[in-house]
């Protein structure tokens, strides 16, 4: 039986190492055939997503994802459910798989039709047009009519390999492919064959894949080579308990720098506090707040923990401390980032930061000089900030989230967390990891700044290295928006004082 993807960590593969796995795999010709076992994969899926589902759809293409569908379709016919068949392939075209897949399922009881059924004729629909067939050029119109009148359906719907017409390497989808109106299907489910590519995780595909399950085929138990993973789909390592003796200066210091003063008629200090606030219940030993231009906060009620710190004071501790730069910044950040970026031992990069660096040939060259002298920083980019830091636009960063981070990570020697739907973590040397936490709630003002401190108290209080601590606070960020009640709004602040 396939399974259900735990919260577990995964290797994630792109098109060409599957098409190299795959070709390894079928030159053992293992039996059952890997069709066969596709097919059966994707039969099992649908009966345990859709249990009581009793007509079904399955939308066969050409290839050998029509292939694998043919398969599922011949099984769930004989298991007594009404199957419909749209097949868009010849037999004077298709593979041998395919053929015997074709005479399988025509010895079964199936409706064989070439339009599309009524939208509520069917209770499940199987999306096996495409695949990892995606090819590049101009969508194929009878594709595309049979996808978007699957959109428009009320039934469950499941992809076999991936939705069709997403790129499997970034999670795009391909011109002509998207829905052109809001999903309507009750729930969507992916059954990922032979391997996990990037694509069901980042940018479109988290909400085009749905829940995604996982079948290898049985090919990790053959003799064939496993190429390096592409990226990694990431689970925090469990963590060890606190030594019971411990004391404020086990867990380290955050320093937070932001927060610009009233300046044309506006103040963003509300964005350092979060950062600040989120650094102290995340677990920092101390956490220390210097407020930019003269900021005059006696205290901060909700949270007289934190330790305000004159521009001199924070200065001073930036060499003790890990340090977020950055939230609500505005124009005044940029003075302090010579200092912060030639100082501080740790850094965590965000916002007005960013787009200080961004537009500053010497802030950036102070950037790039850290990793040479040993001081490592994460940068924290929303896709604007990042398009600004790879002087391009947010089109071309969606478009190929893993690589504008990795680009990013690259030329600037730091770690990169490219948020977004599948938040992306890159850094120098390293294969990338995608978050897999976190859903649309988390789009609204401060979430960003609260992450901003969560990641810097987990790298004060843990010391791993910065790649694993972008990481594993990305993870969080989104397990504390998953786990949220349904009935309570979730505000920056609540996120931040993890008040459910």
């Amino acid at each position: 039986m396939p399974a259900l993807l735990p919260r577990a960590a995964h290797p994630l593969f792109n098109q060409r190492s599957t098409r190299a796995l795959e070709h390894a795999a079928l030159a053992l010709h293992p039996q059952p055939s890997l069709m066969q076992r596709a097919g059966t994969a994707c039969a099992q899926v649908a009966q345990a997503m859709a249990p009581h589902a009793r007509r079904i759809w399955v939308l066969c293409g050409p290839g050998n994802n029509g292939g694998d569908g043919l398969v599922a379709a011949a099984a769930l016919a004989a298991r007594g459910r009404a199957v419909t068949v749209t097949w868009l392939g010849t037999r004077e075209h298709c593979s041998a798989d395919t053929l015997l897949a074709l005479q399988q399922a025509q010895h079964q009881s199936i409706h064989w039709s070439n339009r599309p059924p009524a939208l509520d004729g069917h209770d499940l629909i199987i999306d096996a047009l495409l695949g990892l067939g995606l090819r590049p050029g101009a969508a194929d119109e009878r594709i595309a009519a049979l996808l978007q009148h699957s959109y428009a359906s009320a039934a469950h719907c499941l992809a076999v390999d991936l939705p069709s017409g997403l790129d499997a390497d970034t999670g795009h989808w391909q011109a002509g492919y998207a829905p052109q109106a809001p999903m309507h299907n009750r729930s969507r489910h992916t059954v990922s064959l032979l391997a996990l590519p990037p694509g069901l995780f980042t940018a479109d595909g988290r909400d085009a894949a749905g829940q995604v399950w996982f079948d290898d085929l049985g090919v990790s138990d053959l003799p064939v080579p496993t190429p390096a993973p592409t990226a990694w789909l990431h689970h925090p390592a469990p963590t060890a308990p606190r030594r019971h003796a411990s004391h404020k200066g086990s867990f380290g210091d955050v320093l937070v720098i932001g927060g610009q003063g009233l300046h044309a008629g506006a103040a963003m200090q509300g964005a350092a506090i979060l950062a600040a606030t989120a650094a102290l219940h995340q677990g920092a030993g101390r956490v220390f707040l210097h407020l930019l231009d003269n900021g005059q906060l006696a205290h901060l009620p909700q949270t007289p923990e934190i330790m305000l710190r004159s521009q001199v004071a924070a200065l001073a501790q930036l060499g003790s401390s890990t340090v977020v730069c950055g939230c609500g910044g505005g124009s005044s950040v940029a003075a302090l980032l010579p200092k912060v970026l030639e100082h501080s031992a740790r850094l965590v990069l965000d916002a007005d930061a960013l787009n200080a660096v961004a537009t500053d040939a010497v802030l950036r060259q102070r950037l790039k000089n850290r990793q040479a002298n040993g001081l490592p920083t994460i940068l924290t980019p929303h896709p604007l900030e990042a398009a600004r830091l790879l002087a391009t636009n947010t089109q071309e960063v969606q478009a190929d989230r893993l690589t504008a981070a990795q680009s990013l990570a690259d030329t600037l020697g730091c770690t990169v967390l490219l948020k977004g739907s599948g938040s992306i973590m890159a850094s120098p040397n390293q294969p990338p990891r995608i978050n897999p936490t976190g859903n649309a709630r988390l789009a609204t003002g401060g979430t960003g700044d609260v992450l901003a401190g969560m990641i810097a108290a987990l790298w004060a209080s843990q010391g791993q290295d910065s790649h694993t601590t972008a990481s594993d606070a990305a993870y969080l960020h989104g397990q504390l928006a998953d786990a949220w009640p349904a009935h309570r709004p979730l505000t920056a602040s609540a996120l931040a004082q993890m008040q459910y």
